[in-house]
Formats: C-alpha cells, structure tokens, sequence
C-alpha cells in the first residue's frame, strides 16, 4: 500500500501565523485533510449543502471561457470549492491586517496589505479594482 504524506505539521510544532500560510495549508484545506470534520452526505441533515457558491453560477463562469469545451460536474465542484478556500483565505488574511490597525471592519487598503503580505496573492497585484 503506498504511504500518503499529511500536509498538517507534527506534533509540538506551531502551525504558521495568518499571513505566513503556506501553499500545503490551502491544498490540505482543499484536498479535507485538516482538522475539520468531512462534509456529509446531503441526505444526512436536510438542507445540508457541501458548497457555498451557486454550483451553476460557477459553472457558467466556467463555459464562458472559450478554451473549455466540456467541465464534469465533479470539476465544477471543485472549482467551487477551491474558489471557497481562496475568497476565505484572503478575507482571513485582510482581516488579520484590520486587526493590526484596531479595527473590525474590512477595508480596500486590508486587502491591498494582505495581497502584498503574502506571496500567494502576488498575482493579484494590481489587479483587483472596485467600480462603482
């Protein structure tokens, strides 16, 4: 049987701070090797749903890119769930940025510090703007 690698650190070892998260946290995250429990079946608790985005939403986020010509619904899925992971991660992060100015409201500026704090959010740099 071959031997599986845990992304979670061993015992006695301090898990990184909210800016220092590394790349192994969020796939453990998205792969549902933490310390949360497995979501369940939706036949278990009714009204139970195992992604918080609107599966078909994100499904046609994904047909409205020209290069994809099919997308299983497992894929969707994951999509959604990784989409989760992200938008949770960088709120955690930005909101660890309001709590160093005293603060518990998010602002543009916590997301614009978060997003250079941190190396996963590089590509975002410059690229978020807010129209109004």
């Amino acid at each position: 049987m071959p031997q599986t690698r845990s992304l979670q650190p061993a015992s006695g070892v301090r898990p990184p701070s909210g800016l220092q998260r590394s790349f192994a946290d969020i796939l453990g995250k998205l792969i549902g090797e933490g310390a949360a429990p497995q979501p369940q079946a939706p036949t278990s608790a009714p009204g139970a749903r195992l992604s918080r985005l609107p599966l078909a939403r994100v499904k046609a986020l994904v047909k409205a890119d020209p290069d994809v010509t099919l997308a299983g619904q497992e894929a969707i899925f994951i999509l959604a769930r990784a989409a989760e992971l992200f938008v949770e991660t960088i709120a955690k992060d930005a909101y660890c940025c309001a709590q160093q100015g005293k603060r518990k409201t998010l602002q543009r500026r916590d997301l614009d510090n978060a997003i250079e704090a941190v190396d996963e959010f590089a590509f975002l740099e410059g690229k978020i703007s807010i129209s109004g």
